[in-house]
């Protein structure tokens, strides 16, 4: 069993509006509606790649129960813990004549010390069934940033693999916690080693620096796929993972169709590299479809002959 957490869930509006402008009145011509929250986009990913996966993390009010009875329609197995406070809602606004989409997210609801405790009692009783663990989006309010470091250290006890994608001071002390493997983008990657990439060989030190800080593999996706340092039975590998960028209808959540993609092939005992290949894949084939963690799994898998991954070495003077 695959297990996501989403302790910020949300119901996701997005709008497609041609010509968007600031200040000026439009109209939208398609529109979808659908749970989301980074873990639960991720979970939606990887029931359609026909991977066992629950869905937990906190749900409130009447938005929480919206968010329950839609992933329940979409066969998702969920086990959230009801929380005082309503979730979160999300708006973004796709304008299909650029490309460009603009995101306005909630901060969310607060979560008491209580409703944490019980949340943490129940990822734990789910974790004596599950092989890999998904933390993944940002926290409510009054939850401290280390609370994914200290779940992580829990379910290493169990033997669970825990893979982390977040950023700020959570992916930090998430990577302290040594966390499996962490899946940042560039702008979290570039903020969590304190300097920006120019090239390619700073973005080959960079995940190769993620590992030095305490993660035991590090993915770093690109628009066009991943720079990644991972474990095999010889040793530290890195890679660099790209396939031609396909022309995207919408790009909103490609990264969480990655990571699906990467986590079912890991729990199907995949190679390191194909587990790459095969996220990237996922993540390119999801900006063919309206609606984060939407992707074809069909469509996926003849992508993934497309998908090249070269070995790479440290640059000459840290190598």
């Amino acid at each position: 069993m695959i297990i996501t957490v989403t302790l910020n869930t949300a119901i996701d509006k997005t709008l497609e509006v041609p010509n968007f402008r600031i200040g000026r009145r439009h109209r939208s011509v398609a529109q979808t509606t659908m749970p989301g929250g980074k873990g639960v986009n991720v979970a939606r990913a990887i029931k359609r790649l026909g991977r066992p996966v629950i869905a937990t993390g906190f749900a409130g009010g009447a938005t929480g129960t919206r968010i329950v009875e839609a992933l329940t329609a979409e066969s998702v197995l969920t086990d959230f813990v009801r929380i005082g406070e309503e979730s979160r809602t999300n708006t973004a606004v796709l304008d299909p004549t650029t490309g460009e989409h603009t995101e306005i997210n909630e901060r969310g609801p607060a979560v008491t010390e209580r409703e944490m405790e019980l949340f943490r009692d129940k990822l734990l009783y789910l974790a004596q069934g599950a092989q890999l663990c998904v933390f993944a989006g940002s926290l409510p309010r009054e939850v401290d940033a280390d609370v994914y470091a200290g779940l992580i250290r829990e379910l290493r006890k169990l033997g669970v693999t825990t893979v982390v994608d977040t950023d700020g001071d959570p992916l930090r002390q998430a990577v302290r916690a040594e966390a499996d493997v962490v899946s940042p983008n560039v702008r979290e990657a570039e903020e969590l080693v304190g300097h920006e990439f120019v090239d390619d060989d700073d973005r080959t030190l960079a995940v190769s620096a993620i590992v030095s800080l305490g993660a035991r593999e590090a993915i770093m996706t690109v628009p066009d796929g991943c720079f990644a340092q991972v474990a095999s039975g010889g040793g530290p590998q890195l890679h660099r993972v790209r396939v031609a960028q396909q022309e995207p209808r919408a790009s909103v959540g490609s990264g969480d169709a990655f990571l699906a993609g990467y986590v079912a092939a890991r729990y199907s005992g995949e190679s390191p590299v194909d587990c790459l290949r095969f996220g990237v894949a996922c993540g390119a084939e999801s900006t063919q479809h309206f609606g984060a963690g939407v992707i074809d799994p069909h469509a996926a898998e003849r992508l993934r002959e497309a998908v090249v991954a070269e070995p790479l070495a440290l640059p000459a003077e840290v190598s």
